[in-house]
C-alpha cells in the first residue's frame, strides 16, 4: 500500500484479520507478519499504533471482551418480555462463533492477556465471566416475577449455559448450528426437558432396586 494514504478503522481492520489468522491458523502462527500480510496492509502501520505484539493483542482481547459482555449486558432489561429461553438464545449466539473461538483460543494461549483485560475492564466485566454474571442476573429476576421455577439455581443455569458456549466456540460450529444446540440446550434447561433422562425422584418396577 503506497505511503501516505489513511487507512479507516485501522484497528478493526488489524482486529478483524487477527480472528481470521487464529481461525485458519491458530495461536501458534499469529505474529505480526501473519496479521499485517492477512489486514493487506505494511508490516510497520501495527507498530505505528501499537508499542508491540503483546500490547496490540491485549487491545484486542479488550475490545473484542467489551463486545462479548455488552451483548449480555442488555439481557436483564429483557426480564419479562419475550420467552426467557429465545432471551438467552439470543443473547448467547450474538457474537459470531468464529470471534468467540478466536478470543477464547487466544486467552487460553495466551492467559497473562486475562489480568490485562480485567485491569481495563475490571474483574466482572471481562468476556464469558461477564456473560456468566448477566444470565444468572436475569434468571433472578425472571425467577422473582415467576417465569422460573423457584426450585431453579440461576447461577448453576448460567454456568452450564456459558461452558456449553465454550464447548461450541472450541468446536468452531457455524452460526446456525451453534444457535440451534444453544436454543436446544436452553429450552431443556428452562422449560424442564429432562431430554430423555428418568425423573430421578420417580421410581419403576425396571429401575428400584430388589429388596
Amino acid at each position: 500500500m503506497p505511503r501516505g494514504i489513511a487507512i479507516p478503522e485501522v484497528r478493526q481492520q488489524l482486529f478483524a484479520a487477527t480472528e481470521r489468522v487464529i481461525v485458519r491458523d491458530g495461536t501458534a502462527r499469529l505474529t505480526t507478519r501473519a496479521i499485517t500480510r492477512e489486514a493487506g496492509v505494511a508490516t510497520g502501520l501495527l507498530y505505528a499504533h501499537f508499542p508491540d505484539l503483546d500490547d496490540f493483542l491485549a487491545a484486542y482481547a479488550v475490545d473484542r471482551a467489551f463486545l462479548l459482555c455488552a451483548q449480555a449486558a442488555h439481557l436483564p432489561g429483557r426480564a419479562g418480555t419475550g420467552t426467557v429461553a429465545g432471551n438467552l438464545t439470543d443473547a448467547l449466539t450474538a457474537t459470531p462463533p468464529d470471534a468467540l473461538l478466536a478470543q477464547v483460543q487466544l486467552l487460553s494461549a495466551r492467559p497473562g492477556l486475562a489480568g490485562r483485560v480485567r485491569a481495563v475492564l475490571g474483574d466482572t466485566a471481562a468476556g464469558l465471566d461477564a456473560v456468566e454474571q448477566a444470565i444468572s442476573h436475569y434468571l433472578t429476576q425472571e425467577q422473582r416475577i415467576g417465569r422460573l421455577p423457584a426450585t431453579a439455581v440461576p447461577a448453576a443455569l448460567a454456568l452450564a449455559l456459558v461452558g456449553t458456549l465454550h464447548h461450541l466456540a472450541l468446536g468452531a460450529e457455524s452460526t446456525p448450528v451453534q444457535r440451534s444446540r444453544i436454543a436446544e440446550l436452553t429450552n431443556a434447561l428452562i422449560n424442564g426437558d429432562a431430554a430423555g433422562f428418568p425423573d430421578p425422584h420417580t421410581t419403576t418396577t425396571e429401575n428400584a432396586e430388589p429388596r
